[in-house]
């Protein structure tokens, strides 16, 4: 690993916090970043929330993070498209992590001939917006995606998520989306020209090997994979690539700050 990380990218949910609560280690981790002011990112592929609600939802599990180091799909989306295509329009289905994100950038959303049609997560996918998209799609319609993620997590289990409604939006169209977030390292690479990070000094960390580690690996990042998420030890062995080290927390971390 490098030896002295300037900047960090670290997943949420998994690492620093899991049902609402913080994970050993996390307040310490980003109090450490925090004192030797390294640069870093909370990254996550939920759209649904703006920087600001994520913020406060980690307050709530005492955790502090400026909105300006949070990193969502929803704004590398945005950054992707007004980069692609300055102050165009889409048609969204998402909530208002995306639909604000989409604004800032100066984009026009619009259900009349759209330059692309954006689907993010939300928690009221209906069968009439699904269809629309569907149409403008075959229209000309550019098709992009937040994240491929097909199941989102809730208190009663598994929810259907972007990726699952994507499919079916491609079934019925025949068109794949671009999918901006994780594991495209496009979203960590936008990340650090956030913070004016550089590959060879900045260091990934996550929990899952199919998106963090495959993503930051990708983006030519240290990776670390803690085991406080959704990936068990023995899981490692089913992927032909590795993380740059295993830790079984974030509090692992600590020292290599």
């Amino acid at each position: 690993m490098t030896s002295t990380p300037q900047s960090w990218l670290t997943d949420m949910d998994g690492v620093l916090v899991r049902e609402e609560h913080a994970l050993p280690g996390a307040a310490e981790f980003l109090q450490r970043l925090t004192e030797l002011e390294r640069p870093f990112l909370v990254l996550t592929n939920n759209s649904i929330f703006t920087p600001r609600d994520l913020a406060a939802r980690l307050v709530r599990a005492g955790l502090v993070v400026p909105e300006a180091s949070i990193w969502t799909s929803a704004l590398a989306t945005a950054t992707f498209l007004s980069d692609q295509l300055p102050g165009g329009s889409a048609y969204v289905i998402g909530e208002a992590g995306l639909t604000t994100a989409l604004h800032e950038v100066g984009y026009t959303l619009t259900d009349v001939a759209p330059d692309f049609v954006v689907l993010g997560e939300t928690r009221t996918y209906s069968f009439e917006a699904i269809t629309k998209a569907i149409r403008l799609i075959l229209g000309g319609a550019r098709f992009i995606a937040t994240n491929p993620d097909v199941t989102g997590p809730s208190a009663e289990g598994p929810l259907p998520a972007t990726g699952s409604v994507a499919a079916m939006i491609t079934k019925a169209t025949g068109r794949d989306p671009y999918f901006v977030g994780k594991p495209n390292p496009m979203m960590f690479r936008s990340a650090m020209n956030r913070i004016e990070a550089h590959s060879e000094s900045t260091v990934m960390v996550g929990d899952r090997m199919d998106t963090d580690i495959v993503a930051g690996i990708e983006a030519g990042l240290e990776t670390i994979l803690v085991l406080t998420g959704s990936t068990d030890l023995d899981e490692i062995e089913k992927y032909p690539f590795r993380p740059s080290r295993v830790l079984q927390s974030i509090n692992d971390a600590i020292e290599l700050i």
